[in-house]
C-alpha cells in the first residue's frame, strides 16, 4: 500500500513532467510561428524591394528622358540665339528720308562708351544680382574691367543695343549660374548664346550644383568653373582675374 506522502510525491512529479512537456510544446509552437513570421517578412521585404527598385528604375528612365529632351531643347534655343546674334547682316537700302531718320536714331542711341571690357558678367537679376555685383566689385579691385548691366547701361538708351555692344566688346565671359538662370529666361539665354563663342567663358555656380547645370546644358559642365559652395567671391575673383586679364597687366 502506497502512503499518502508517496502518492503526493508521485503526483507532483507527474505534474512537473506534464508542465515540462507543455512548456516544450509551447516553445516548439512559438519557434515554428516565429519561423513562419520571419519567412513571411522576408518574402514581403523582398517583394517590396523589387517593387521599389522597379518604380525607381521607371522614374529614373522618365527623368533621363526628360533631361535629354530638355537638354536638346536648350541646345536648340542657344544655337538659334547664337545664329541670330552672330549671323550675317542683310544689306538694307534706305530712301533719303529714311536714311535721315536712321542717322538721327543712331545719333540719339549712342551706346559705345569708348571703353573696352575684360569680362561680360551674365546673371539672372531675380536671384543673381547680389553675387554678380559683389563679384564685379572684387574683379574691379583686381584690375579687371567688368561689364555689368546695372553699372554700364545708360538710362534713356536702348538696353538691348547697349548689352549687345558689351557682349561684342568684352574679351571673356562670366556666367553667374543660379536657380533662376537655369530656368532658361530669355535675356540670360541670349547672353549665354553669345558668350559661348568667346575664347573664355567661366561659370560661377551660386545655389546650384554641377549636376543641376548638366541638366540645363550639356555644354557648360565641360567648362572649368567655380562654385560659391566651395570658395567665397574674393577667392573666386583671385582665380578669375589671371584668366581674363591681358598678359601685360598681370
Amino acid at each position: 500500500m502506497v502512503s499518502n506522502s508517496e502518492l503526493n510525491r508521485r503526483i507532483r512529479a507527474a505534474q512537473r513532467k506534464a508542465q515540462q512537456q507543455f512548456n516544450r510544446e509551447v516553445d516548439r509552437v512559438n519557434r515554428e510561428n516565429q519561423r513562419r513570421v520571419d519567412a513571411a517578412n522576408r518574402k514581403i521585404a523582398a517583394q517590396n524591394k523589387a517593387e521599389v527598385d522597379r518604380v525607381n528604375k521607371a522614374n529614373q528612365r522618365a527623368v533621363d528622358a526628360h533631361n535629354r529632351k530638355a537638354d536638346a531643347h536648350n541646345r536648340k534655343v542657344i544655337a538659334g540665339l547664337s545664329r541670330r546674334l552672330t549671323g550675317p547682316t542683310r544689306v538694307v537700302s534706305y530712301r533719303p528720308a529714311e536714311q535721315d531718320l536712321v542717322e538721327r536714331v543712331h545719333n540719339a542711341i549712342s551706346f559705345d562708351d569708348g571703353r573696352e571690357y575684360d569680362v561680360f558678367i551674365s546673371y539672372a537679376r531675380i536671384d543673381g544680382e547680389p553675387t554678380a555685383t559683389a563679384l564685379a566689385a572684387a574683379l574691379t579691385d583686381r584690375g579687371v574691367s567688368p561689364w555689368l548691366d546695372q553699372v554700364a547701361i545708360e538710362p534713356g538708351k536702348s538696353q538691348s543695343l547697349q548689352m549687345d555692344a558689351g557682349l561684342r566688346k568684352a574679351a571673356a565671359g562670366v556666367a553667374v549660374l543660379t536657380p533662376a538662370y537655369l530656368t532658361g529666361r530669355f535675356w540670360t539665354q541670349r547672353e549665354l548664346g553669345a558668350l559661348l563663342h568667346k575664347d573664355v567663358l567661366i561659370p560661377v555656380l551660386d545655389g546650384v550644383t554641377f549636376a543641376d547645370v548638366a541638366e540645363y546644358s550639356g555644354i557648360l559642365p565641360d567648362l572649368a568653373g567655380f562654385t560659391t559652395a566651395e570658395d567665397n567671391l574674393e577667392t573666386i575673383a583671385d582665380k578669375i582675374a589671371p584668366a581674363v586679364l591681358p598678359a601685360a597687366q598681370q
